[in-house]
């Protein structure tokens, strides 16, 4: 794929996707490379960011790997001393362990609250100081949702409530950061087949459930994602803020 002329040019600017090594966040990066950003990618796996890296490079695009854990806080600040301006941060860092809600397990809701919703706090609110010092230029922080931070469902208790406080998080940073000219948003989308959904979805009687409660009749592709984020970090967005963008083929209108 080389790069994109189109109305979501972001040529200038300076975007960071966290939990970019693979599926969903790698395609949102090649997303914002293609339409002109230089895109800093960030993952805990050196080996797949400098692949993904390369990749984007051999079509002409600018990309950067960042080797860091996004939970260590202070790792992440200091991964930031890279960067320069920050312009759009995509908050996609994230994990889920389905399970029945009284078989939930300590560890793994202690992860995911860990990952799902302190980290995302905590990045956002680095990357939001980096931005305020950009001189008036603003940007655009992009929290990566689910549609499931809008509706509830079996044996995902703890995922709807780290994506539900994200989608609060969302709002709550819009209506304070709107003055600096820094838009906060998020998208929810349904489900994408990635390494992360791979497993679940490869069960029939999973896969059937899902596809029954898709008005639009499939699932997402990923492509459709990276799109979405692409507006939202572009001018052509410049008055949207503190609004979810469900990518969800009608699930959560039913």
């Amino acid at each position: 794929m080389q790069r994109t002329h189109s109305a979501f040019q972001l040529d200038g600017l300076t975007a960071l996707v966290t939990g970019a090594g693979r599926g969903l966040g790698a395609d949102i990066a090649t997303a914002l490379a293609h339409h002109g950003a230089h895109v800093f990618v960030m993952s805990r796996s050196a080996g797949e960011l400098d692949e993904l890296v390369g990749r984007i490079r051999e079509t002409g695009a600018q990309a950067t790997a960042l080797v860091c854990d996004v939970t260590d806080t202070q790792t992440f600040e200091t991964a930031l001393t890279v960067i320069d301006k920050l312009d759009i941060l995509v908050n996609n860092a994230g994990t889920n362990f389905p399970e029945p809600f009284v078989d939930v397990s300590a560890a793994h809701l202690d992860t995911m609250l860990a990952l799902n919703v302190r980290a995302v706090f905590t990045a956002a609110q680095s990357c939001a100081r980096k931005m305020l010092a950009n001189g008036g230029r603003g940007g655009s922080i992009i929290n990566m949702s689910s549609q499931m931070g809008h509706v509830g469902a079996v044996s995902r208790s703890v995922y709807c409530m780290t994506k539900h406080a994200v989608e609060g998080l969302t709002k709550a940073m819009a209506i304070e950061l709107a003055p600096h000219a820094i838009r906060v948003n998020s998208v929810a989308p349904t489900f994408v087949e990635t390494p992360l959904t791979a497993s679940f979805l490869s069960d029939p009687t999973f896969r059937d459930w899902v596809m029954a409660r898709l008005p639009m009749g499939r699932l997402l592709p990923s492509a459709d994602v990276a799109h979405g984020v692409c507006y939202l970090a572009s001018p052509m967005a410049a008055m949207i803020t503190g609004t979810s963008l469900r990518i969800d083929g009608g699930w959560t209108a039913q």
